[in-house]
Formats: structure tokens, sequence, C-alpha cells
């Protein structure tokens, strides 16, 4: 039912975009299905090309490993450190069992309850998604982003982060998020297999053949299931395993890079994402990084 509920929506996005010059940016609104290019995984750098940050903020420090096979991520992050910009910037939005964000700019001087979220430098990180070798696990250091409706490509913020809080899974979550994974795969090759056909969809939307769509995506939603049968889409047992005895946040692997995680101050972070916040999740006690350094 859900696969044919994806679908349905899928021809609905190709029926819409007939009619449009944007045809090829309408169905970006499709959710978190991961490509094969997002979702690749490429050998893992030595360790030598990793690099390690501490954070000193208002209620204790914070270590990170940046990892030396996303150096896109690493190079920005260091190259921000050095120049002190992370220097009074605010973890202006903190969600229990979820993560806490830092970054903005707009948070140095930000008044009190004043919303942020949207600064930011004049530039984005292209996606470094190197699934199952990083993935959103508690500690996880991961780079925000703008949706994917205007960011399509799921490019990385400049300077805003998060750090993983998440929770704990049962075996029966982890299960239905595997069955989601492969939902998502058949949905993916069904959005492939609607475009190719959008010239049939044109002419029977026109000729209100309402039968006839029906029929193309029982069709079409047949090729996809069988496409998306030879693809491996099983969460790998050992990200399983994390997610059931560390935790994180697993609807997010491939849709933001992660390129880090903390190896010393998880405590601190936990200090932080316990924090009283307002309604924009920000914390009504300002919690502030004070500055961060490169470790040696």
């Amino acid at each position: 039912m859900f696969k044919k509920f994806l679908c349905a929506a899928a021809l609905m996005l190709c029926l819409g975009a007939c009619g449009s010059k944007n045809a090829d940016n309408s169905a970006d609104a499709a959710d978190s299905t991961k490509t094969d290019q997002q979702m690749q995984q490429p050998e893992r750098l030595p360790a030598k090309d990793d690099a390690k940050v501490r954070i000193h903020t208002s209620e204790g420090d914070i270590t990170v490993l940046l990892y030396g096979d996303t150096p896109r991520h690493r190079d920005n992050f260091l190259k921000l450190v050095e120049e002190n910009f992370y220097d009074s910037t605010l973890f202006h939005r903190v969600i229990n069992e979820f993560m806490v964000q830092a970054g903005d700019p707009d948070s140095k001087t930000a008044r009190p309850g004043q919303h942020l979220g949207a600064g930011d430098l004049g530039y984005t990180v292209p996606a470094e998604f190197y699934y199952p070798h990083h993935f959103h696990k508690r500690g996880a250091l991961s780079a925000a982003r703008q949706g994917d409706q205007v960011n399509p490509e799921k490019a990385s913020s400049a300077s805003q982060f998060y750090i993983v809080t998440g929770k704990k899974y049962s075996d029966a979550e982890i299960a239905q998020m595997q069955n989601r994974m492969k939902e998502q795969a058949v949905y993916a090759e069904f959005q492939k297999l609607a475009q190719n056909h959008m010239a049939e969809v044109r002419r029977m939307q026109q000729e209100g053949d309402q039968a006839g769509l029906q029929a193309l995506q029982e069709k079409l939603l047949a090729e996809a299931e069988s496409k998306a049968a030879g693809k491996d889409t099983a969460m790998p047992e050992e990200v399983a395993k994390a997610y059931q005895t560390v935790g994180g946040t697993p609807f997010l692997d491939g849709e933001y890079t992660v390129f880090g995680e903390v190896i010393d101050g998880m405590d601190v972070v936990e200090k932080i994402e316990k924090a009283e916040t307002d309604k924009s999740d920000r914390p009504k006690k300002d919690i502030r990084i004070l500055s961060a350094e490169v470790v040696k």
C-alpha cells in the first residue's frame, strides 16, 4: 500500500510537470530517497588525513575528529576554525534525543529570543556521502543544509553543523526502517520510469483517460519492483547494531554529510541537549562557543 501511495504521488508529480518549463526541477520534492551516488562506498583514507578540533563552549570542551575521507568538509571546517569564525557563535537549535546545532554567523550578536538558523557565508560545500563508513550514530558531526526543494544536490552549509544525540532503536524499529528503505528503492526506480513515459502520461491526461493512467501506474510499479529487487538496500549489520546499542538518527543517512565525530566531551553535548528551549528550539539561556582550536 505504501509503495502504491508513493508511486501515485510520483505520477502526479509527472502530471504536474507536463505543462511546466521547469519540469526537471518539479520532481525534487520527493522526500528522502537515496541515490546510488549519494550512498557510495569509497575506500577509507588513512587516519593521517584525519584532523582534530577542540571546541571550547560555555558548558565545557568538546573534541571532534574530522574525517580525512570527507576532505572538502574537513578543510572548510579547519579553515573556519583557524579564522576564529566560530568564536562567540551560539548553539542556536537544540532538540532532545535528536541533535544540537551551531555555526549560524547571525548568532554572534543575536538578541534574546531572535529566531536563528538562516545565516550563511555565501557559499556551500558539495555533499560527501560515504555510507556506511560514516552514518548518523550518536556523536556524529554533520553539516546542516537547506532543503531539497531549493538544494536538490544536498550541498552543505558552509558553517552550520550539528552533533547527533538521537536515541536507541529496537529490533522492530530497525526492521521497519529496513522495509522503508526497500520502499524508497522502488519509489526511486518508479520515478525514473515515469519520467521516461512523460509523452504517454501527457496524452492520457489530455484525454482524461484515468483507467489508462491507473494501468500505467501498475505496469511501472511492477517494473520498478523488479529493478529494485536487484539492489542491496539492507542496512548493514554493523550499522543496525550501532543504532540499537549506541543510538543515533538513522533517517538522516544519505541526506546530510557526516564528516566527523565527537571523541571527547560527549557529556558536554548531552548537557547542551537537555537545555530548556523556546518554541524555535533555541536555548533560553545562551550556550556559546567561546573558541575553537586545531589539536595536533
